[in-house]
């Protein structure tokens, strides 16, 4: 939990690599051996070779090093996962959108740390043949919400005919 603190304070200092044991579980509904879209294998090729730095990935029949490991096709998909006492939602659980949005920090291109917001669409589990084995990964494709280019961006808007405003600042 300290490890984990640290890391939302100061994410330009603490890189995560590789993967650890996952201490929750994922919750109903579920979608078996959902198989990836081309641009999707894409990413996780992507992801893996910035996960596990010291390998290459590759979707199959795909171009890459003649080491590369291939990765699998097909996805379990989930509505919601729970760790520990909370649960959280995604965008296939409609009775749980509002446990689906989420904040995370980034490093800009420029080194600069921003808090991006996007909503849960699902969470899955993918299986990636690693050189000790295969290694369970749990995931969450999350849509992030584009980012306003204005530091100061407000909108006022009224409801029932101007008898109760709103200001919503972005």
């Amino acid at each position: 939990m300290h490890r984990f603190w640290l890391n939302s304070r100061n994410i330009q200092e603490s890189r995560i690599t590789g993967s650890e044991l996952f201490p929750g579980s994922m919750l109903k509904p579920v979608f078996e051996n959902v198989r990836l879209s081309s641009s999707m294998l894409d990413l996780m090729a992507e992801y893996y070779s910035a996960t596990y730095e010291t390998l290459n990935f590759r979707k199959p029949f795909g171009e890459g090093e003649a080491d590369s490991i291939v990765i699998r096709v097909s996805i379990d998909k989930f509505g919601r996962c729970q760790i520990g006492s909370e649960v959280f939602g995604s965008g296939v659980s409609a009775r749980h959108t509002n446990s689906s949005f989420v904040l995370a920090k980034f490093i800009t291109n420029d080194g600069v740390v921003d808090t991006y917001p996007g909503q849960i669409q699902y969470f899955f589990t993918h299986t990636v043949d690693l050189p000790d084995g295969p290694t369970k990964h749990h995931l969450a494709y999350i849509r992030w919400y584009q980012h306003t280019n204005s530091a100061d961006t407000r909108f006022y808007f009224s409801i029932d005919d101007e008898e109760r405003s709103c200001n919503v600042e972005l």
